[in-house]
């Protein structure tokens, strides 16, 4: 809880150092995760802000639910899975790779581009920004 707070633009952003780098790592919190806090306040019994389950009961949940749901991957799930889906949802989004690198709390920007991978819809989407702005444009 003590690193959720009102920053320069007077939105809520989470503000603390990565564990396991001891980078800063600033995340401004869209409305559905102030939901999800509000929510959840007040069940826990530490500082967290929510509920959190063990990275092994986690997997094993995530496990279940694929399994209820029928969903059949030749890789396995894991609770990583949701980090790697944040970086590759807002640079697909066109959050620059900057701007997700410091949010992830990497100390290198070639540690984010991993998560780069340039989909046919990101393309897709680039393309109709692109046609927007050129649409008037005159020929001859």
């Amino acid at each position: 809880k003590s690193h959720l707070q009102s920053f320069f633009d007077g939105n809520k952003w989470l503000i603390k150092r990565r564990q396991k780098s001891d980078v800063p790592c600033n995340v401004r919190l869209l409305d559905i995760a102030e939901k999800i806090i509000e929510k959840y306040e007040g069940t826990t019994r530490t500082e967290a802000l929510f509920p959190t389950p063990s990275n092994t009961n986690c997997n094993l949940l995530i496990k279940k639910m694929m399994k209820d749901c029928n969903i059949i991957r030749e890789k396995p799930i894991s609770f990583h899975w949701a980090r790697h889906t944040f970086g590759t949802l807002f640079l697909t989004e066109g959050v620059p790779l900057e701007s997700v690198s410091k949010m992830m709390g990497h100390k290198n920007i070639r540690t984010t581009q991993i998560y780069a991978k340039i989909t046919n819809e990101k393309i897709s989407k680039d393309m109709e920004i692109a046609a927007e702005r050129l649409k008037n444009l005159k020929i001859g």
